[in-house]
């Protein structure tokens, strides 16, 4: 049960990372200093079509991550999560980019929400689905 706990923060973490990386370079200019210093400004127009997907989808993995440590019974929300870092992208490219901030805002605060959520759930987490003891 060790190593299985070890990879779900491991699976957070890395969820973490992504989405503070994505989150630094969509909204400071540091990603578009790097490419343009070495040679590749033509890309800088689309840097946006990658990065926002790359933080609803780091943003997805702390909230899949979450429920996996957590413990939670029942269907895993997999889906909803990849349906949702979808929906969220498909917006902000359908919104031309206009309410970008706050639509990242609402994601995170959504993710964090959930982190709530389960926190105080909590009953799964106290008793594991295998019987053995924590």
């Amino acid at each position: 049960m060790k190593a299985a706990d070890e990879e779900h923060t491991t699976l957070l973490r890395r969820g973490l990372v992504g989405s503070v990386i994505a989150a630094i370079c969509c909204f400071t200019p540091l990603l578009v200093v790097i490419v343009a210093g070495v040679g590749l400004s033509a890309f800088v127009g689309w840097l946006d079509y990658a990065l926002f997907p790359m933080l609803f989808a780091s943003l997805g993995v702390i909230a899949y991550a979450l429920w996996l440590r957590a413990g939670q019974p029942g269907r895993s929300p997999k889906a909803l999560v990849i349906g949702l870092a979808v929906a969220f992208s498909g917006l902000l490219f359908w919104l031309e980019f206009r309410f970008a901030l706050r639509i990242s805002v609402v994601a995170a605060l959504a993710v964090a929400g959930y982190a709530l959520w389960l926190g105080r759930s909590g009953g799964a987490a106290a008793e594991p689905i295998d019987g053995e003891p924590r």
